[in-house]
């Protein structure tokens, strides 16, 4: 809701503090007597295109401000977030715009600097505006697929298209994301293939690096040591050596027996040296089997299979080589040969993954199809009540010969939130034109009065009421029955808005709830232009007027306390 306008040194105006009531305020007075003002100072604070003109001739600036009670709007109060100014419904929301006289402008949203781009957004929220040259809203085709479904009170069927929607988007995101992991898998399962037939030909198990290391280790030291053992062996002789002791001890025997046999005695000291003799050498022979004996057994303890050292470093070989090919670890292959695995198992898999995904899409597209269907009847049915409500505000307004329809559009490949077609309005203003935009057929006057019709119509359900509406001289050019309809329509529109007019005609001017006179004046040599918020006694006085012209006669004052009632 518009609380309040403050205008300073804007055009002829240089102070003016207006205060906005709710229902429908009424702005009348003398051609050019600055009528628009009003009306350019409101769309300058909305953010409307400035320039240096509206600058009071000798002041610095020129400054608009419209203060509003925030609606219930949810679309409102988020672009406010947006935009990062936080305003709950019911509290103050200024909108303030300073025009410099070299032409610059500062746009402020309670009194905070904001972009003139934020202004008119938030402000096309707030305010729409009917005139001869504009009608916000209405002709942006974009507006009225709502329109028409909030006409219709069709937000069951929205919101089944909406959930339907969503899960069509979801199904669609799922299959999406199969089919480009199944080609990338496609195009990776060959090479996956082939490397999980060499991991399986290969076998590798946890540790082996490590443990095949340490046999490696192992295995060459042990080859070294059997060879130090064969190098001790033959140099101990081997068998040789204890031939030849087994032989010298042959000898010794002999010798002592050819000494008993020549005759020595026991005590002799021949015998005695033969037999120390003797047994040293016999001791000798024993030592030396026994030496060459722990030699061999020395040898057989470094038992391992020929070649083992050979077949050891080659799988050793074999498993670094495939952790090199595979940029991985030869720790790491084990575990990587059973991702492989999985791999070909989810691609294989896949295929059913990708069946089951299709299904989904299908009934989800199905569903989608069924929920579109029921919203574009109620569209039609909805369209079809529009057309009629339409209609029949048309005739009364001396716009009999015009034709209304709602067109629906289907959008080829479009599964959206909203639906699948489009929503545009369209009028034929005289019998045999086609139909076409509201603005490109129909003339300055009888597009002003088409968007009462349409408000009109429109404001059969509440919720389609703007908080604020403007129509400017939207009576201009009938009179009679017709600016009487034209009042009437008003009036019945700012029940539960604001509705403000500029009008020339006393029926409308009757209608107001409020009733400003728009009034210029000289003051000190300058023209200056203002406002006066009329009783009961001085608003009966400019309905007479209205109605008579320059000299008021008696009768014009009766006929305006007719229209007043």
């Amino acid at each position: 809701m518009l609380t309040t306008l403050s205008i300073r040194d804007v055009v002829l105006v240089d102070t003016l503090d207006l205060e906005v009531g709710k229902g429908l305020t009424v702005l009348t007075g003398e051609t050019g007597a600055g009528k628009s003002i009003i009306l350019d100072a409101l769309g300058l604070a909305l953010g409307a295109r400035s320039d240096a003109g509206l600058v009071r001739s000798g002041a610095k600036q020129a400054v608009a401000t419209a203060v509003f009670t925030a609606p219930d709007d949810e679309a409102l109060i988020e672009l406010l977030a947006e935009r990062g100014f936080e305003v709950a419904p019911g509290e103050e929301l200024i909108l303030r715009r300073v025009v410099s006289a070299d032409g610059r402008s500062r746009a402020y949203i309670n009194d905070q600097p904001a972009g003139v781009t934020a202004l008119r957004e938030i402000g096309a929220l707030l305010v729409e505006v009917h005139g001869q040259h504009e009608t916000v809203g209405l002709l942006d085709w974009k507006t009225h697929r709502a329109l028409l479904d909030n006409y219709g009170g069709l937000q069951p069927q929205l919101s089944g298209v909406a959930a339907a929607a969503e899960r069509l988007k979801a199904a669609q995101a799922r299959l999406d994301e199969l089919e480009a992991s199944a080609a990338e898998a496609a195009a990776k399962a060959e090479e996956i293939a082939l490397n999980l037939a060499e991991l399986d030909a290969l076998d590798p198990q946890p540790d082996e690096e490590t443990e095949l290391a340490g046999e490696r280790a192992i295995l060459g030291a042990s080859e070294k040591a059997v060879a130090d053992l064969a190098d001790a062996r033959n140099l101990l002789g081997g068998d040789k050596l204890s031939q030849r002791l087994a032989s010298a001890l042959r000898a010794v025997e002999h010798a002592r027996q050819r000494a008993v046999q020549a005759g020595a005695e026991g005590d002799n000291p021949i015998i005695i040296k033969l037999g120390l003799a003797a047994e040293a050498v016999d001791r000798a022979l024993v030592e030396a089997t026994e030496a060459v004996a722990a030699v061999d057994a020395a040898a057989d303890a470094f038992d391992f299979e020929p070649g083992r050292l050979d077949k050891a470093e080659e799988r050793l070989f074999s498993l670094r080589a495939a952790a090199r090919k595979l940029n991985t670890t030869v720790d790491a292959l084990p575990a990587l040969r059973v991702r492989l695995r999985e791999q070909l198992r989810l691609i294989e898999d896949g295929a059913e993954a990708l069946t089951n995904a299709r299904r989904d899409v299908a009934v989800a597209i199905e569903a989608y199809d069924v929920a579109a269907m029921l919203l574009t009847s109620a569209r039609e049915a909805a369209g079809d009540r529009l057309v009629a409500a339409v209609m029949g505000e048309l005739g009364p307004l001396k716009l009999d010969r015009a034709r209304f329809r709602v067109t629906l559009e289907p959008i080829e490949n479009r599964r959206g939130p909203l639906g699948v077609e489009t929503v545009r309005f369209e009028v034929a203003t005289n019998a045999g034109t086609p139909f076409g935009p509201l603005d490109t057929v129909a003339s300055g006057g009888e597009l002003a009065r088409f968007a009462l019709a349409m408000k009109a119509a429109l404001a059969s359900r509440e919720d389609q009421r703007q908080p604020v509406m403007i129509f400017d001289e939207v009576d201009q050019g009938v009179g009679g029955a017709v600016a009487e309809a034209v009042g009437g329509r008003l009036q019945r529109l700012s029940s539960g808005a604001q509705v403000l007019v500029v009008t020339h005609s006393p029926q409308v001017a009757s209608r107001g709830h409020a009733h400003w006179k728009v009034c210029k004046a000289d003051v000190d040599g300058q023209t200056r232009t203002s406002i006066d918020v009329l009783e009961p006694h001085p608003r009966q006085e400019e309905i007479a007027r209205m109605l008579s012209g320059a000299e008021i006669t008696d009768e014009a004052r009766a006929a305006a306390r007719v229209l007043i009632g």
